[in-house]
């Protein structure tokens, strides 16, 4: 009798057993549905570097291996989940001085990035007083960096028309910027391509600003540790400058170069009517559907056509946007049109609620698009005169890029 009803608790913990197995099991997602895939066409020495890449971008830093003193996260993944957007908990904030005539970043209490984290024994940043400019952002998504970077100069200042020539409203200009000298492009000034407000030309100085700034790591081609003069003591720092070799920042500039954006959502009539309307209100006349890179050494970066709906150039957005900061000719109200590639999958990377605006303040979409104002307050007045259903069209077109 034991044995038989042995062995029947045993058939039914395997047959419990095999069901919440197979409830387990996953398959990996399809091609087009995650941030951190590599282009198609790499070769085999390409795909190594992109592995290699990727380990580096998601390498959480120890205070024995550099971390900080000053920091804001401990690694670039934390800021970017999944190469996809942040949240307003890993969120940053930039700050400074406007007398009414000139900027000033406050690089003497701190300043332009207010690092929040330190390593024992140090004392983290606080928000200087004067500062009456402060900025909170949260990491943009990191898929598509090497398609920007290889759109021409020329495309994109098609686009631009600072004195609003047309008449139309919108006067899209470029952020004209320096460069670092390991950067190696001379002196520029450079057409400015990243960040919230096309601060940056280039993504290697990208990506060693970032390790300096957000997570306090030195590289070869900055080896000096982020200063601390609220402090007025020396930092200690456990691990000898440079903390990372040149090979690893290449290989996470090759990565970001080369992750492909995801693939577009299906177009039903409801999707067509919304992107309709996207273009009948003025939407496309700064989220520019489609530029084209140029001629580039990575193959497939080259001579093909990039859907980031942006047209990477600076506008006045008005003052629910106005953060009163100024980077490179950025004004305090002015901002790079953020691309809108990868909204459709932004909830599912940040575990079902989005987070929209340079700094998270919404999951709707509608009020996003409500917060819009100066040379996009046509557009924004457009939306808000649609019936419920057409702007719901609209939203659903939004949710499949």
């Amino acid at each position: 009798m034991l044995t038989t009803l042995r062995d029947l608790v045993l058939a039914l913990l395997i047959a419990v057993t095999g069901i919440a197995c197979d409830a387990l099991l996953t398959e990996p997602p399809a091609e087009g549905e995650t941030f951190d895939a590599p282009l198609p066409g790499l070769t085999s020495a390409q795909h190594a570097a992109f592995a290699r890449g990727d380990e580096a971008f998601g390498k959480a830093f120890s205070v024995r291996e550099g971390l900080g003193p000053l920091f804001n996260q401990p690694s670039c993944e934390s800021c970017h989940p999944g190469d996809g957007r942040g949240s307003p908990r890993t969120k940053l904030v930039r700050f400074g001085f406007w007398n009414g005539s000139t900027f000033d970043p406050l690089l003497s209490r701190g300043g332009p990035q207010l690092q929040e984290r330190s390593i024992p024994g140090v004392t983290p940043e606080v928000l200087p007083s004067e500062a009456n400019g402060v900025s909170v952002r949260i990491g943009p998504p990191v898929f598509g960096l090497g398609l920007i970077e290889a759109i021409p100069d020329s495309v994109i200042l098609a686009n631009a028309d600072e004195t609003d020539g047309n008449g139309d409203g919108i006067s899209g200009r470029p952020n004209w910027v320096g460069a670092p000298e390991y950067v190696g492009m001379g002196p520029g000034p450079f057409l400015g391509r990243f960040g919230r407000k096309a601060g940056v030309a280039f993504l290697r100085q990208q990506v060693v600003t970032a390790y300096q700034q957000d997570i306090g790591i030195t590289t070869e081609f900055l080896p000096v540790e982020n200063p601390h003069p609220q402090s007025g003591v020396p930092l200690r720092d456990d691990a000898p400058d440079p903390e990372l070799p040149a090979s690893v920042v290449n290989d996470v500039v090759f990565y970001l170069q080369t992750l492909a954006p995801p693939r577009r959502g299906e177009e039903t009539p409801e999707v067509l009517q919304g992107k309709q309307i996207f273009m009948t209100i003025g939407c496309a006349s700064c989220h520019v559907p489609v530029l084209q890179t140029g001629d580039h050494p990575v193959a497939v970066l080259s001579n093909r056509p990039v859907e980031l709906y942006s047209d990477l150039l600076l506008h006045d957005m008005g003052p629910d946007l106005a953060d009163g900061v100024y980077e490179g000719v950025a004004t305090g109200t002015e901002w790079r049109t953020t691309p809108l590639w990868g909204l459709r999958l932004v909830r599912e990377f940040l575990g079902g609620s989005a987070a929209y605006l340079h700094d998270g303040r919404t999951s709707d979409l509608r009020e996003a698009i409500r917060a819009h104002g100066g040379e996009a307050q046509n557009a924004r007045n457009a939306f808000l005169q649609l019936s419920n259903a057409e702007q719901q069209s609209l939203v659903r077109f939004l949710e499949t890029l």
